[in-house]
């Protein structure tokens, strides 16, 4: 973008000279019409150098104001996969299971505390003479609807598949997958929810999408999408960073 600008400025101050010249070297009758091409040429470079500044600078305006929202559903969609899994053991293929299981499942509420028994098996070895052995009991006190403890009153939850009002084409959706992978020969939960950045910025300027999409920054989104979670890792995270939320 820099070499633009100073193609344009570098146009423009030539043209200028040119415009000086000709007003002093040129035959009378030429110039006027030759001084307002160039003076018009003049206007039309300046345009462009001020959007080629102004452009990129509204770009960023909208991608960040977009993502915003984008995360806080990837929040909800990533808090909605974890409470399944505390539940269930896993996560959530699609949304219609996950949405379902908001709507029906509730935690369970326990305790824990310790307490002190006689060893039966100890007091026996050790000819009747009384033996004691610790112990943790969990008492059960009671349940809570998921929906209550995630959403409180918001229907929210059940629209997270869609992307936020206004961003992206009619009728755009994120892409949710659920699995395992194995490690140390244990198969281990993992899901991964995303939307690429096309489908986020698909009316701003391809240039500049193009750009966005070969991002490698510690303060921006990196890659070609926004998500949480991953297929090939365990990990629940974002890949945004901290600036636009928790992404933990």
């Amino acid at each position: 973008m820099l070499t633009i600008i100073l193609i344009a400025v570098g146009s423009i101050l030539l043209t200028i000279g040119l415009v000086w010249l000709i007003d002093k070297f040129l035959p009378s009758g030429l110039k006027p019409v030759i001084i307002i091409a160039l003076w018009l040429l003049i206007a039309f470079l300046g345009y462009q150098t001020f959007m080629s500044v102004y452009m990129p600078i509204q770009f960023n305006q909208v991608k960040q104001k977009r993502y915003a929202v984008v995360i806080e559903k990837l929040i909800d969609i990533r808090d909605a996969q974890l409470a399944h899994k505390q539940v269930t053991g896993t996560f959530a293929a699609d949304f219609d299971h996950l949405i379902k299981f908001i709507d029906t499942a509730k935690y369970t509420i326990t305790q824990r505390r310790d307490s002190t028994v006689i060893d039966e098996e100890l007091t026996k070895r050790y000819g009747g003479v009384e033996t004691t052995k610790d112990i943790i009991i969990i008492d059960t006190l009671g349940f809570v609807p998921v929906k209550d403890s995630l959403f409180k009153n918001s229907s929210r939850y059940k629209t997270m598949m869609n992307l936020p009002a206004g961003i992206g084409p009619e009728g755009a959706k994120f892409k949710m997958e659920a699995g395992t992978i194995d490690q140390n020969d244990v198969k281990i939960p993992v899901f991964e929810a995303s939307v690429k950045k096309n489908v986020i910025l698909f009316d701003q300027e391809p240039d500049l999408v193009v750009q966005e999409n070969q991002v490698i920054a510690v303060d921006d989104v990196n890659g070609d999408a926004l998500m949480v979670g991953s297929m090939t890792e365990v990990k629940t995270n974002g890949n945004w960073p901290k600036t636009y939320g928790d992404d933990e």
